[in-house]
């Protein structure tokens, strides 16, 4: 069943979500991390650098320096391809799932507070 907001019911969304998230004590991650986290996390993998890459048009370098700061955070972690030692592989973590599934429960909290 899809679910329909209005823009401003969009909006106080996220605008609600974030602000528990600034409160929070928790992670405080960029739109373009958050963006990079989620596609490992909601996407099949394998993932790799040059992949996020090229999905989110942006470079490499970009891709690794949000990297570098999740892999600080234990939210993923890299490796070398064994097979193509130029790829480097991006793997989820259980430090980063907990993240993920308890921002989704900050989500689902926060839209059942929206006014109908």
């Amino acid at each position: 069943m899809p679910v329909e907001l209005r823009a401003s019911q969009a909006l106080r969304l996220w605008h609600d979500v974030s602000l528990s998230e600034v409160r929070d004590d928790s992670h405080d991650l960029t739109q373009r991390q958050m963006c990079i986290l989620l596609t490992i996390y909601l996407e099949p993998p394998p993932h790799t650098v040059r992949g996020l890459a090229a999905k989110l048009g942006v470079t490499k370098p970009v891709i690794t320096r949000a990297l570098d700061t999740m892999g600080a955070m234990k939210l993923v972690s890299r490796h070398r391809d064994p097979r193509d030692k130029r790829n480097v592989v991006i793997s989820r973590t259980v430090d980063g799932a907990l993240y993920l599934e308890r921002l989704g429960d900050v989500i689902i909290a926060r839209a059942k507070e929206l006014p109908r």
